[in-house]
């Protein structure tokens, strides 16, 4: 149990304690492990972006769909109050002694 402990104690201490990164295989290989570190940095940013972008996509879906909703409710208000039936009865209301007539109509030519 010793040994085990020994061995990860000095893997730690080489490790964080900076002497990992003067080796040779680091020395290298550092323009490597820099363009990952890079590549790293953009993809994060890139999903950052996306994330933003595709959030922004959903408000803009959600007021789409209300404008349709409310442009739904005006148009059918409207048809029910444009129709011969409500039109008469709020002539009624307003005490307008306006009468329907049942005479067709004539169209006069020049």
């Amino acid at each position: 149990m010793k040994f085990k402990f020994d061995n990860i104690r000095k893997s730690f201490v080489r490790v964080f304690g900076g002497s990992v990164l003067t080796e040779d295989f680091f020395l290298k290989n550092m323009r490597f492990v820099i363009a990952i570190v890079l590549v790293m940095f953009l993809f994060i940013s890139h999903r950052y972006k996306v994330l933003q972008q595709m959030a922004e996509i959903e408000k803009l879906q959600q007021e789409l769909r209300d404008a349709k909703y409310e442009s739904l409710t005006i148009s059918s208000s409207l048809t029910e109050a444009s129709r011969q039936g409500e039109i008469e009865r709020r002539i009624e209301e307003a005490g307008l002694e306006l009468k329907v007539t049942n005479e067709p109509v004539y169209y006069l030519d020049k």
